[in-house]
This record gives structure tokens, C-alpha cells and sequence, in this order.
């Protein structure tokens, strides 16, 4: 990491989140973690970017996400159909644009979109220190609203945590557990089972990463978005889980202490 660059630090966390990249026509599915189209996405969002803008230096920062509380997968149910009782058209359309009309004749879609329930994550941005703290300065005042890959996720708050003058891994190895408390009393109900440290899975950005995800925005248009491939690595963190000392230490013998009395 050069002295030149910075650490923009996010905490994505809220009711609902879906970040799509192979959802097609009635069927909207979701990773579970972020995308990096999602979450530059949501910087350009922030900075008051038109779709039509090209991406420009946004394709430039490296990202890593974390998973500070995976939450779980809901499936929303939907029927579509015209109210005028008319025949629904056809996803595809003619050669003049024009959408041609079911056939046979079919009244009514069903479509299933799928989102992340009560999930956290930490994402961090590596580049250039003045468009890290341009970023930053956006995410607090942004110039229209902020998504969690949907239009209807809403963020909570906080989502701007940081800049850090510290590397991508080192800020993804080293930045608190963000988990909320109603997440942490379900995963260790009983005090004595709590933990000093909780291991975390984290994906970065590494051009000789062993995997790859085609997430990388090209252009965000509605009419002509395209994406690329970028290779990541995938990597376990160890973090202080906080919890107080008397949580976490023994105190002598207890043959019920399992069952959780």
C-alpha cells in the first residue's frame, strides 16, 4: 500500500438486502455476501452519479467484504397479472420493441425474489486517499438514496465507519465485530459459552486469487450493463469478540452448565 492511499471502511447492515448477479426474468436471486457492482453501485449513488456516467476511476478501488452475521435467506413470493383482465405479454420483444402477447395466452406470472434477512457485513475500499475521502464525505452526505442492492433495502445506521491509513486485509483483519446484539445473544445464549475470539470468513480482491466473480460493473445503464471477472481470495479472520471477562472465564464446576440451567 502506498502512502497515497487510504481505507474507506462501510458497515452494511439492514432489514433486507439482495445483491443479484445472475438473476433473470421472473427469478431474483442473491449472493450471500455483497457484490463489488453493488456496493460501487452504491458509492456512485452516493456521489450523485447518473446511471449513464461511465464508472470511470471507481473500478480502480480494491474491495473486501467481511461477514460479521450472514442472516438468512427469505423468499418472496409474488403473482403478477393486468388488471384489465388482458392476456400478459411476452418477456422478449419485436424487432419494432414491441412486447408480443403470451401463447397460449397466460394471465398470470409468478415471480420470486430472494433477500438477506438481518445480515451484516464489513466492506472496505483500498485507493487513492482523495477519492477514498471524497467517498467518504458522500456516504455521509449522499446525493440520492442509499440501497443495499435493491432500491427497497434500506441501510442502517452506521453505514460510514472509517478511513483507515491501513491496507485492505489488514482493516478486515483488525476492525471490531460488527454484529448486533440481538444476533450475539442468539449465537451465545448462555454466558458461559461465550467465546474471546469469533473466526470470520472474508473474500478480497487479489489478482492471484484462486477464484473469480463476474461482479465488476463495466457500465451501469439500464440498456447496456455489462460486467466483468475479477479474481479474489478467500480468507479466515480472527477477531476479540468483546464480551467481558467474567463471560468467558470458568468458574468452577458446573454439571448443568451444558444444558444451559
Amino acid at each position: 500500500m502506498s502512502a497515497a492511499e487510504a481505507t474507506l471502511v462501510l458497515r452494511l447492515g439492514g432489514p433486507l438486502q439482495s445483491w443479484g448477479d445472475r438473476s433473470v426474468f421472473n427469478r431474483r436471486d442473491t449472493r450471500p455476501e455483497p457484490t463489488k457492482s453493488g456496493i460501487l453501485g452504491l458509492l456512485a449513488a452516493a456521489a450523485g452519479r447518473e446511471r449513464e456516467e461511465p464508472v470511470g476511476e471507481l473500478l480502480d478501488l480494491r474491495m473486501g467484504v467481511r461477514v460479521d452475521q450472514p442472516g438468512t435467506l427469505l423468499r418472496d413470493y409474488h403473482t403478477v397479472s393486468d388488471y384489465r383482465g388482458r392476456p400478459l405479454p411476452q418477456a422478449g420483444v419485436s424487432a419494432k420493441g414491441v412486447q408480443k402477447p403470451t401463447s397460449p395466452a397466460k394471465f398470470t406470472h409468478v415471480t420470486q425474489r430472494f433477500y438477506l434477512q438481518d445480515a451484516v457485513f464489513l466492506a472496505a475500499l483500498q485507493g487513492p486517499d482523495a477519492l477514498v475521502r471524497t467517498l467518504a464525505d458522500a456516504v455521509r452526505h449522499p446525493a440520492f438514496p442509499l440501497a443495499l442492492g435493491r432500491r427497497s433495502c434500506v441501510p442502517t445506521h452506521p453505514l460510514f465507519l472509517a478511513v483507515r491509513e491501513a491496507p485492505l486485509e489488514e482493516v478486515l483483519r483488525t476492525e471490531p465485530w460488527q454484529a448486533s446484539e440481538t444476533a450475539i445473544q442468539q449465537l451465545y445464549p448462555h454466558r458461559r459459552a461465550r467465546p474471546a475470539t469469533i473466526d470470520l470468513p472474508a473474500t478480497l480482491d487479489d489478482p492471484e486469487g484462486e477464484d473469480s466473480l463476474n461482479d465488476v460493473p463495466e457500465s451501469f445503464a439500464p440498456r447496456d450493463r455489462r460486467f466483468i471477472s475479477r479474481r479474489v481470495r478467500h480468507i479466515w479472520v480472527t477477531l476479540p469478540t468483546g464480551f467481558p471477562e467474567s463471560d468467558t472465564a470458568a468458574d468452577g464446576h458446573d454439571p448443568f452448565a451444558l444444558l444451559g440451567w
